[in-house]
């Protein structure tokens, strides 16, 4: 199981090397798992490049997490209402 850490910064200025970093991840069979547990200054355009990420292996049948993940990715997430599609609950009240 391939696990990838993730930067901290998710800024728009780092969608490009997200992207670049997920790529070589895209074809693999085992479940792939993502860890961006210090996630900060979440702009939507890297959260657009994770969510074509989990899409293009969710089509491909293969499996992929995101954990842990920082509350900020997450409440991110949710805002967006893209927290489903990366497997990721809303946080508890």
């Amino acid at each position: 199981m391939p696990n990838v850490e993730l930067s901290s910064e998710w800024g728009i200025e780092a969608a490009a090397d997200l992207k670049a970093r997920l790529a070589p991840h895209l074809g693999d069979a085992d479940e792939v798992v993502l860890a961006a547990p210090a996630a900060s200054r979440v702009h939507s355009a890297s959260l657009q490049v994770l969510a074509a990420f989990f899409r293009s292996r969710r089509a491909a049948g293969r499996a992929t997490r995101l954990e842990p993940c920082a509350d900020g990715l997450r409440d991110a997430a949710v805002q967006l209402g893209i927290a489903a599609e990366l497997g990721l609950a809303p946080p508890q009240p």
